[in-house]
């Protein structure tokens, strides 16, 4: 056959944009038949022994209100608990099957989270969020989550052994599982954090990462059970009817106060499920998970539940340790990551031990709070609680960024890196978090202080000469410095 009888679009010009546009469908092909996400990076595989379940919870409230606040557009109670919802990241039996499609990290419908970030910006319209949605989808929007879906929970919490270095490791024991609730940061929402969680979960935690309706995240669709469906977008003072006592601060408190009630939702959530009533807790989830809750009962601890947050939502675990322990609040520990620093004033009234990590760009750079410096402000408050017979550590992740305890990281690591300074390695950046924060969780459960928390402090003030009262051992030096810990046993 002739050249010139082959039909036009097969007979390529190799010019520079022909070569471009067929690289970009090379790549977007690839990308679709190997399951990839767009322009970023798969999350990757859990680390720890366990197998990694998740389950998405979606449970009717009682309609408390706690705010007077209402919308402009519907004149309807911008604070008003229909439901609430969290992921829980679980211990799963070893390789069982899920018959249920992975999670997405963004999830259906995408349009929601998409026009919640164009509202975050200032420029929603059908135009910009139109962009937002192809952008975040490109981005990645075939993104799941590598946790199993719906799967059985192990039969068996670990207890720990100890071994002649003080690192703790799970061993077979009949004790409960451990119990995390988790509270994101201001743009964020529940996906956000999810290697943090299932990392924990597969070295044995339960892990209940809320999703926040306070209007601090990008978008959110609220499910209730006749089938019912709405969706929720970020809202600030410009949206709400108000006087004008009702100002930022006020507002930042009422998201606060709205969070509390959905963490208390949260613990009421899994006390039913704990104390047996999984499969009520099953019927009554619209999003259909859950149909193992059943063999659920007595296998969560929740006489000793460790509330964290990052960022907003670690100034609001700060708030939930308030009065904690209490029946609504069961808390007798706090993992705080990154504490606001426009969020609002810090509850400094806690009495039960709390591990404070801050992110080395949350260290270095020196923000002025409520008219002290926000890393003294922090400090203060950590000794304050090791003066009450507490122990309380705060300490620096050194190369870490704001994002590194987030997926954003693993995601997209080039970018995540040029644009927040970041200079540890992404996978790095996770891990060093959650480690300590098993660390903290074996204090929690033994009261034996291991590894890291190990340590006394070596840099009463980040980045100082390390005049502390230890050096800090080879092994930490990259990672971490010390600026508050318990007094020496």
């Amino acid at each position: 056959m002739s050249r010139y009888r082959v039909p036009p679009v097969l007979r390529p010009r190799l010019t520079p944009k022909y070569v471009a546009s067929s690289i970009v469908a090379i790549y977007v092909v690839y990308c679709w038949l190997w399951g990839m996400p767009l322009l970023s990076s798969n999350l990757p595989a859990y680390t720890g022994p366990h197998s990694v379940g998740t389950i998405d919870i979606e449970s009717p409230c009682d309609g408390r209100k706690t705010s007077d606040v209402k919308f402009k557009s519907t004149g309807e109670p911008a604070f008003l608990l229909e439901t609430v919802l969290f992921s829980v990241y679980y211990p799963a039996v070893k390789n069982a099957k899920s018959n249920k499609p992975k999670h997405l990290w963004v999830p259906k419908p995408l349009a929601v989270t998409a026009e919640g970030y164009a509202k975050f910006a200032h420029i929603s319209n059908f135009l910009t969020n139109s962009i937002f949605t192809v952008a975040l989808w490109g981005l990645a929007g075939s993104t799941t989550i590598p946790a199993k879906v719906d799967v059985p929970l192990r039969e068996v919490a670990p207890s720990f052994e100890f071994t002649e270095h003080g690192q703790g490791k799970p061993e077979a024991g009949n004790d409960a599982f451990p119990v995390i609730v988790f509270s994101h940061g201001m743009a964020s929402s529940r996906t956000d954090y999810t290697h943090f969680c299932g990392e924990l979960a597969s070295r044995g935690y339960v892990v209940a990462a809320i999703e926040h309706r306070d209007g601090s995240g990008p978008g959110s669709m609220i499910m209730n059970v006749d089938g019912t469906e709405r969706p929720l977008y970020h809202f600030g003072l410009g949206d709400l009817q108000h006087d004008e006592s009702f100002d930022t601060p006020e507002l930042k408190q009422a998201q606060l106060d709205f969070r509390q009630a959905e963490i208390e939702e949260t613990i009421r959530v899994l006390k039913a499920i704990n104390d047996g009533s999984g499969a009520t807790i099953f019927e009554m989830n619209p999003r259909t998970e859950g149909e193992h809750l059943a063999t659920w009962e007595g296998k969560l601890d929740m006489t000793n539940v460790t509330i964290s947050g990052h960022s907003y939502g670690a100034t609001g675990a700060l708030q939930a340790l308030k009065g904690a322990p209490c029946p609504e609040r069961p808390f007798h520990g706090g993992l705080i990551l990154d504490p606001g620093k426009s969020s609002g004033p810090l509850n400094h009234d806690i009495d039960v031990p709390i591990l404070v990590i801050h992110s080395n760009s949350w260290s270095k750079k020196h923000s002025v709070f409520f008219g002290s410096p926000h890393f003294d402000v922090v400090k203060d408050l950590v000794a304050d609680v090791n003066k009450r017979g507490k122990a309380a550590w705060f300490m620096t992740s050194l190369g870490t960024s704001h994002p590194s305890v987030t997926d954003a990281p693993l995601i997209e690591p080039t970018l995540l890196s040029w644009t927040t300074g970041s200079t540890i390695n992404v996978y790095d950046g996770v891990d060093v978090y959650v480690n300590v924060t098993e660390e903290f969780m074996i204090y929690q459960k033994a009261h034996r202080r291991t590894g890291l928390l190990a340590l006394e402090v070596t840099h009463p003030d980040y980045d100082s000469a390390a005049n502390g009262t230890q050096q800090m051992p080879e092994a930490y030096q990259r990672f971490w410095q010390i600026h508050v810990a318990p007094d020496a046993a």
